[in-house]
Order: structure tokens, then C-alpha cells, then sequence
């Protein structure tokens, strides 16, 4: 961490070159025009604040804020989403395994009297106990060194909360909590001894399935979306629990919130009805699909599927639902000749359950994105490839 980034007129130098088009490649290649400064560090400080304008407004509106490589930066929690944590958590202590830089740690000491933050690296350990003092958030306690020997030192702390790393980038999509550090399915039992609350955010690459297999006494699991994209996944355990499993999805948008919450396991137990399409057509936001509600949401707003793979609903009334309405203007056989004679060129095209990909269909129909249409492919109860068309 280079203290001279913060001096006043570097300061305002990055402010301006992050409020306007700038190319990184060429400032880096001209060099920098302040003493003991890279062009390099300079860059990493023009392109945190670029990227934090929207992810961390609260930080990029601040001056003197120090940003981390991209990676750090990458991996970090937004706002909306570290803002909706802090809002489950209370009490004196919290401790963060893997604090990073901090982002659900500042929103945790506006509801926690005092949070202990763990790093292993040194240098964003000092970059993220920096920041803290710039946001004027004096609760929270910065450590160098693993969370776990930290947590180790201490009597109890009413949470732990714990973001693992995957060990193994390469692995692909499918991972497991045992792959990621800390290991925190076999270092549950000590965790425990610490305390009885425990959050755990995940990436919602994670299986459900999987993750509940690997964990116990979950509570809740918390689907998280920001504008309809999955952001994380969210698990509490509480020691003393014995319950059922409650399912909470949250897509939070511009204009709102959305949520929908069931129990897990009245998921199997709800019936299927399928339906031909009626006068609107549902499709429920990313965070209901990624928890795997799709009997529980059409129980809950008396809709009807269209396949039991499918997951899109259909009703003859309009509700206030979690996700997408549109109104069915016409329906047609998966057929090129026929779908031709509508005369669309430009439509948003979404498929579900469809053997063909957006990218294939738009190649064989000459269909450009985008316009007032909407076109769902998929498959209708009696197994047959149709087409929907829609106005939203």
C-alpha cells in the first residue's frame, strides 16, 4: 500500500481521470506524473474507483478510500447485497473469517457493537483497516493471519461469519463447501464451540442439494439477486435449531424488492398442475429458479405450468408476481414456415426446456434482439415444441 496515493492532489488526479473515458493501457504507457507513484498503481486506483461507482457508491463517493488489485475487488460483496446481510445479524460480537476488503464488515458494525475482521493477506488487511478508518467505522477490529486461529483466542462471539474461497479454480462449475477454505464442514464442530450463529455466503454456483448435505442446523438459506442476476447464496446456522429449512429469495431492483419464501420441505409436496397457456404468461426471477421453488411458486399464486420441466406459469388474470408478466398475443407450432408468416424481425427471445439454443434460433429465423416482441420457445404439457409470442 503506497500512503503517497493518498496525498490531496493524487487524490483529486484519480477522481477526475475515473470520472471520465479514460484508456488504462495508454496512462500506464505515458507514465506518472507523480513522484513514487507507478503509472500501475495509479491505474489500479482509477480502475477501483470505475468499478466500485456502481457496486460500492458509498466508498467511490469518498476521498482517501484505497482500492485492492481487480481481484479483490471482483470477488467483494456489493452494497445491496452486503446491506441486506448486516440487516440478519445483531448482538455485541461478530467475526469474519475472511474479511477480504471489507465490504460486509462495514455494513455488519452498523448493527454489530464491535466486528473482528480476518485476513491472511497482509496488504489488504492494511488496505481494508485503512478504509475502515476513512468511513469513520471504529467498531470494527482488523486481524492479520487465519480467522480460525484467531476465533480460537476468544471465548464466544455471537456470529462467525465465513465467505470460503474454492481452493480449486480449475475445477470448473460444480464445487463443493469441502473444496473451499476454510473447510468449513469439517471445522463446523469447532465453530460451534464459538458460538451458535453462524452466516455463511456462498457462490450460487453451490448446489442447494449438495450444501445441505455438507452442513447442519441450516436455518435459512437466503437467495440473493441484484436486477434479476443471482449474486450469492446465504446460509444461517443456528445451533439450537430444529426446524424446517425456510427457503427466503430476493431479487433486489431499481424499483423495488421482490421475495418469495417457502419451506423446503413442502417443495415435493405440492401438486403439479399443468395448463395450455392462457392469457398471461410468468416467468419467476432468477432467485426463485436457482432455489428450485417451482411447485411452491405455483401453489402459492394459483398458477399453472406449462411442463413440468419448463418453468413458466400461465393464468387468464393478471397478478403482482415475483418476476416477469406478459400477455400472450398468440401461440404457434415450432415450425419455421409458419413462424415466418408473423413477419418478426426483432424480438427478445427467451427458451425454456427448448432443445435449441437463442444464438441457433436466431441464426435459422434471421430474428435481430431486442424490440417490443418477446418469443418464449419451450415445451407444452403434451410435449410439444411451441412458440409464445408476448408483449410485456
Amino acid at each position: 500500500m503506497n500512503l503517497k496515493v493518498l496525498h490531496k492532489e493524487v487524490q483529486q488526479f484519480i477522481f477526475d481521470k475515473s470520472n471520465t473515458s479514460i484508456d488504462l493501457s495508454a496512462l500506464i504507457l505515458k507514465g506518472s506524473p507523480f513522484e513514487d507513484i507507478t503509472s500501475q498503481e495509479l491505474a489500479q486506483q482509477i480502475s477501483g474507483r470505475l468499478k466500485a461507482k456502481e457496486k460500492l457508491p458509498t466508498w467511490s463517493s469518498k476521498s482517501g478510500i484505497y482500492y485492492p488489485p481487480t481481484l479483490n475487488l471482483e470477488q467483494t460483496s456489493s452494497e445491496k447485497t452486503a446491506y441486506y446481510k448486516s440487516k440478519l445479524v445483531s448482538g455485541d460480537t461478530l467475526i469474519d473469517l475472511t474479511g477480504g476488503f471489507g465490504i460486509d464488515d462495514y455494513f455488519f458494525s452498523q448493527q454489530m457493537k464491535h466486528v473482528i475482521h480476518c485476513e491472511l493477506n497482509p496488504e489488504l488487511s492494511h488496505i481494508s483497516h485503512h478504509n475502515f478508518s476513512v468511513l469513520e467505522a471504529i467498531n470494527i477490529t482488523s486481524s492479520v493471519g487465519d480467522g480460525l486461529e484467531t476465533l480460537s483466542t476468544l471465548d464466544t462471539v455471537d456470529w462467525i461469519y465465513i465467505d470460503p474461497s474454492r481452493r480449486h479454480e480449475h475445477k470448473g462449475k460444480v464445487f463443493f463447501l469441502e473444496d473451499c477454505i476454510p473447510n468449513v464442514p469439517v471445522n463446523l464442530t469447532f465453530l460451534f464451540s464459538k458460538t451458535k450463529n453462524i452466516a455463511i455466503k456462498t457462490s450460487p454456483l453451490l448446489d442447494i442439494n449438495s450444501g445441505l448435505k455438507s452442513l447442519q442446523f441450516v436455518k435459512e438459506i437466503h437467495v440473493i439477486a441484484v436486477n434479476n442476476e443471482v449474486k450469492e447464496l446465504l446460509w444461517i446456522l443456528d445451533s439450537t435449531f430444529d426446524g424446517d429449512c425456510t427457503m427466503i429469495t430476493k431479487n433486489i431492483k431499481k424499483t423495488g424488492e421482490e421475495e418469495f419464501i417457502f419451506l423446503l420441505k413442502d417443495e415435493p409436496k405440492q401438486l403439479l398442475s399443468l395448463g395450455d397457456p392462457e392469457t398471461y404468461l410468468y416467468e419467476p426471477n432468477a432467485a426463485i429458479l436457482k432455489s428450485s421453488g417451482f411447485l411452491s411458486i405455483a401453489s402459492a399464486f394459483g398458477l399453472k405450468k406449462l411442463h413440468q420441466h419448463s418453468h413458466l406459469y400461465t393464468a387468464d388474470h393478471k397478478i403482482d408476481f415475483p418476476g416477469r408478466c406478459f400477455k400472450i398475443e398468440s401461440i404457434h407450432p415450432y415450425q419455421k414456415k409458419i413462424l415466418a408468416k408473423l413477419g418478426i424481425q426483432k424480438a427478445n427471445i427467451t427458451t425454456r426446456n427448448f432443445p435449441e439454443s437463442v444464438t441457433q434460433i436466431r441464426k435459422k429465423l434471421k430474428i435481430k434482439d431486442g424490440g417490443e416482441n418477446y418469443l418464449f420457445f419451450t415445451t407444452d404439457m403434451n410435449n410439444k415444441k411451441i412458440v409464445i409470442h408476448c408483449k410485456k
